[in-house]
């Protein structure tokens, strides 16, 4: 495929590629090219000491990127990979300072999407790829996104039509203690289907994810200084203000911000939530299912602001499925943004 060699070519030279995975759209550059990843951090504005996520096409780069792969996390890549699960170990040497931020850790994975893998193989060595969009913004799901966000500032951008999980990939920590894993961002993988696969407790954030059994007790912390990609407390913001509310709570909030001084507010609820003082035109309905509303998240954010909104009212789905993950982005994007 002509599209597939051109990224992988531009991949060689040091360049950027906005690449389709399931989860959203990453800027890929050769991992192992300083110069080509700090570029990358250039464009998208992202701090050098925030580490970046190492795609590779299949699970036999694990031994190539870490110093120390244990039998669990071939376990999690047999289960998993291809998929939305990160995997954080020991890095090895090939792991530049540039992409962990640093650290001794390094974290991998093996995106689910055919056009991702055709040019991880074609390229034949792991790629850096955050996000596709400027830092701390709204992450891209549609090559239309990437286009909108990076323009020119990007070498290529394959399309490979809209993202199918539609948030970040779950993040589960083994280089702590592999005996005692733990999820340090929620995403499609829950931890419920990690300790269900390697018949240990999975430690979660506080208040994520209730009900995942710990009968060995809570596992340890990471330490103080291990940085994970996606999780700054201001992050997926649209330039609109966020602002969670429940379905009862969202007709009187809209009713308060359209007293002076007005601002407009546009809702983001499935269609039954009622708002009368909005507009059909600042309504914006999401999906009841908590999957279905991973899947069009960011673009509803995305449609908030070309709404010219000055804060988006949020009624988050529930927790269930991919729903934590969810309400995990919008907390974070209710970090930033203007405020009401």
């Amino acid at each position: 495929m002509e599209a597939v060699e051109r990224a992988a070519r531009i991949l060689r030279e040091g360049g950027l590629v906005g690449l389709p995975t399931e989860t959203v759209y990453g800027l890929a550059v050769d991992a192992t090219n300083e110069i080509a990843v700090r570029r990358m951090f250039a464009v998208k504005g992202r701090p050098a000491s925030h580490p970046v996520i190492v795609h590779v096409g299949d699970a036999s780069f694990l031994d190539a990127w870490s110093r120390q792969v244990p039998r669990v996390a071939h376990a999690l890549a047999d289960a998993f990979w291809p998929g939305p699960l990160t995997i954080v170990l020991p890095r090895s040497e090939r792991a530049l300072d540039v992409v962990t931020g640093g650290q001794d850790t390094v974290a991998l994975r093996v995106p689910d999407h055919p056009l991702a893998l055709e040019v991880l193989r074609a390229f034949g060595d792991g790629v850096a790829a955050p996000s596709a969009n400027r830092f701390g913004h709204v992450s891209p799901t549609t090559a239309q996104h990437v286009h909108d966000d990076l323009g020119p500032d990007v070498d290529l951008v394959l399309d490979g039509g809209p993202c199918r999980v539609g948030v970040e990939s779950t993040i589960v920590d083994l280089a702590t203690d592999p005996d005692r894993p733990r999820i340090l961002r929620t995403g499609a993988v829950l931890a419920t289907d990690v300790a269900r696969v390697l018949g240990v407790p999975v430690g979660v954030p506080v208040g994520l994810v209730p009900g995942v059994p710990m009968d060995g007790g809570d596992p340890p912390p990471p330490p103080e200084e291990m940085r994970v990609p996606g999780t700054h407390d201001v992050h997926y913001a649209p330039r609109a203000g966020v602002e969670l509310v429940s379905a009862e709570e969202a007709g009187p909030r809209a009713a308060e911000l359209d007293r002076p001084p007005r601002r407009r507010a546009v809702l983001i609820a499935p269609a039954g939530v009622k708002a009368p003082v909005l507009p059909p035109e600042q309504r914006l309905n999401a999906p009841s299912d908590p999957d279905e509303f991973a899947r069009v998240l960011y673009a509803l954010l995305r449609n908030a602001d070309a709404l010219a909104a000055d804060v988006a009212l949020v009624v988050p789905p529930a927790a269930s499925g991919l729903g934590e993950a969810v309400r995990d982005r919008l907390r974070r994007a209710a970090g930033g943004g203007r405020r009401a």
